[in-house]
Order: structure tokens, then C-alpha cells, then sequence
């Protein structure tokens, strides 16, 4: 594993969030509302930003709506941050064309998740990475999701997907420390959690950061957490992964990411509306009271609108 490569200049960044998209009232995308939730993100601490990825609900958008998010978010932060766009899908062709929009608008990443429903065998999986790769100048970041996906990628997968210049990060939201070390110990890939309440011992075995959920209503705390654990303050990382329990709980645990995190926005006054698309609905008044309770006596208590 390069050192350089892996913990000292990660490619991407250490602090992203895979953003919500804001949507109006009627349904529409809210390009107002998508480039100052992005310009706020970034003001609070972010290195980069995961767009129409599933918090973003891209499956629920045309290819159009999603290429002009990749376009909105990329003009307002494209400066400042690093903007990876979700183009993945269970079709490789349909992927190969979302891919070919994001790099039109030049993006400086490509998050491609394993295809899902398929249930591909391995050995397909790797030719539908190795096919979007070959395709594309822009790095490519894998999603590994087997909860959402049905199956996992696995280390020989990786270790052999390591070798293409264009695939250089996972983003790794299955939680198998073993698998994880075994890839980052025999190739250069740069991992980052995909679970926020493992952030630190993420980190702590050799993942670079984070790309949270959570991260969206508690930047400032995600951001110390990561610079704590990388400058190996133990106590204060600690700390801050205690203290951000109760947080990640509501954005987590009650309904999907995307909902909490869009109800839990709103309430911060960052987005005029928490409104999300079908087959997601709105939190229920029993959904929302236990999001409220987890976040009483949090550590973003005080950002809440009563």
C-alpha cells in the first residue's frame, strides 16, 4: 500500500457527504436550494460531495435532473471541493451513459455502485467495473452495499479491479474489517466508511474518511472527528464518536438517510422543504418525535428550530 497515496493526500478528500437533493414542494428539483446546500457543506468543512447518489435519490430522477445536478453543484463549490457523481445502476450500459454526462460536466469523480437486483456472480461484477473504467478518464470510486445490492464485492474482486489506473476508492458501507484490511494491505485503494457510526474505527483500521449521511447535520463534528483520528488524538476522537451517537441515531435508524436527513435540514432552516419523491414519504409524527427525542440534549440541539 502507498502511504502517500492512502493517508497522507487521499484523492477525494476525507469529509464528503452523498448530498440530498432538494426538491420543491411540487416535486420539481430545487436548483436554488441544491447549489446553497452545497455551498453550505463546503463552508462548514467539506472536502468534497457525493451528488445523486442514493441519499440523492438519483433512481427516482431522469438522466437529464441528474446531469443538471452534477452541473449546479459543480459550478457553485467545483472551486473548492471535489464533486463525485453518482452514475451507478443494475444496467451497465445505462451506467456507461450517465457516466459519459457526469464527465461532459467534469466532474472530478465517478461513484459507481455494485449492481443491484441483478445478483450478478463475481466474475460479472468485475467486467461491469472493468467496462465503466475502460470508458471513462475520471476516477472511479466503488460503492459496496451488499444490504441494498445483495451481494458483496470481494477481496480477490478488488484486488484485481486495483490494477486498472481509472478505479482508485471504495466507498464501504458492508462492515467487514477483515475483508477491508486484507484489500488495503495489497493494494493502493482508498477506502472511505460508508457507515457513519463507524467512522472511527474505520479510520482507525486504514480507511481514509468518511462519506456520511450524518454528516450533513453535524459537519463541523464530523470534521473534527476525522482530524482527531488522523492526528491519532485518540481521547478527542472518542470523544467526538460518543458525542455524535444520539445524531446519527436519528439521521440513521429512524427512516431512510435520505428522509431524516432532509427533516432534520429543515428544521436546521437549511432547506425551505424536507420533501422527498416516491417510494420515500415524509416522516410519520411517531418517526419524527423519536428523531426530535434523539436529538434533545445532542450535540446540534441548539441548531434545531423549535
Amino acid at each position: 500500500m502507498s502511504e502517500t497515496a492512502n493517508t497522507t493526500s487521499p484523492i477525494f478528500g476525507r469529509l464528503l457527504t452523498a448530498m440530498v437533493t432538494p426538491f420543491t414542494e411540487s416535486g420539481d428539483v430545487d436548483e436554488k436550494a441544491t447549489a446553497a446546500l452545497a455551498q453550505n457543506l463546503v463552508d462548514r468543512g467539506h472536502d468534497g460531495l457525493i451528488v445523486c447518489g442514493t441519499t440523492g435519490e438519483y433512481s427516482t430522477m431522469t438522466d437529464e435532473e441528474n446531469e443538471n445536478v452534477f452541473r449546479i453543484v459543480k459550478e457553485a463549490v467545483g472551486e473548492r471541493a471535489h464533486i463525485v457523481a453518482g452514475v451507478g445502476s443494475n444496467d451497465t450500459n445505462h451506467t456507461l451513459h450517465l457516466a459519459s454526462r457526469a464527465e461532459a460536466v467534469g466532474v472530478d469523480g465517478l461513484l459507481v455502485v455494485t449492481p443491484y437486483y441483478n445478483k450478478p456472480t463475481q466474475t460479472g461484477l468485475e467486467a461491469h467495473f472493468r467496462t465503466v473504467a475502460d470508458a471513462v478518464k475520471t476516477p472511479v470510486m466503488l460503492y459496496d452495499i451488499p444490504g441494498r445490492a445483495g451481494i458483496p464485492i470481494t477481496p480477490a474482486v478488488y484486488r484485481s479491479l486495483a490494477s486498472h489506473e481509472n478505479i482508485v476508492a471504495v466507498k464501504d458501507a458492508k462492515a467487514d474489517f477483515t475483508a477491508a484490511t486484507e484489500v488495503m494491505e495489497t493494494t493502493d485503494l482508498q477506502y472511505y466508511s460508508g457507515d457513519d457510526g463507524l467512522t472511527l474505527p474505520w479510520m482507525a483500521v486504514g480507511a481514509v474518511g468518511l462519506v456520511g449521511v450524518t454528516s450533513h447535520v453535524a459537519p463541523e463534528a464530523f470534521r473534527q472527528l476525522i482530524d482527531a483520528t488522523v492526528a491519532g488524538d485518540l481521547a478527542t476522537a472518542q470523544k467526538l464518536h460518543l458525542e455524535l451517537a444520539p445524531v446519527i441515531r436519528a439521521a440513521m435508524s429512524r427512516v431512510p438517510g435520505c428522509v431524516a436527513a432532509k427533516q432534520i435540514l429543515s428544521w436546521q432552516g437549511i432547506l425551505d422543504s424536507p420533501a422527498v419523491r416516491l417510494p420515500h414519504v415524509l416522516a410519520t409524527d411517531e418517526e419524527t418525535a423519536l428523531m426530535r427525542a434523539d436529538l434533545e440534549g445532542s450535540t446540534i440541539a441548539s441548531t434545531l428550530i423549535r
